[in-house]
């Protein structure tokens, strides 16, 4: 993602929106995912109007991991984006009983990678250190 214009990292910004959006994950939780949680609720208007995220390394980690994630979800669930959705709103064993959604927001990175790892098994093994 490095090297992107200021048009280019809009249109993400517009686009990860819309899918946290999709996702129904409330507005301060949407904050906190991208790693704005200081900002005001009223800030996630303005990103979707036209205005980009900012070009920092930790946000720009994060909206990696959800392009991931949504990425991992569609190859999971090919013929059902409602099932991601509902997936992602599941209680799970492996999150201690949390949603993922609740994982991420609570956990911060640590909750985006156990997520990712969780879906994608190849992120997992090159996250684990076990890639030759």
């Amino acid at each position: 993602m490095a090297g992107m214009t200021e048009q280019e990292r809009a249109e993400l910004t517009r686009g990860i929106l819309a899918m946290l959006d999709d996702w129904e994950v409330e507005a301060k939780d949407q904050l906190t995912l991208l790693g704005l949680s200081e900002a005001p609720v009223r800030e996630l208007r303005q990103l979707r109007e036209n205005r980009a995220l900012p070009d920092e390394p930790e946000i720009m980690q994060r909206v990696e991991h959800l392009i991931n994630i949504a990425d991992a979800l569609r190859t999971t669930y090919p013929f059902s984006r409602r099932m991601g959705k509902l997936w992602m709103h599941k209680p799970n064993r492996k999150f201690r009983q949390r949603t993922p959604i609740a994982t991420m927001v609570e956990d911060g990175i640590v909750g985006f990678i156990s997520v990712r790892s969780y879906l994608d098994c190849t992120f997992s093994w090159d996250h684990s250190g076990s890639k030759a």
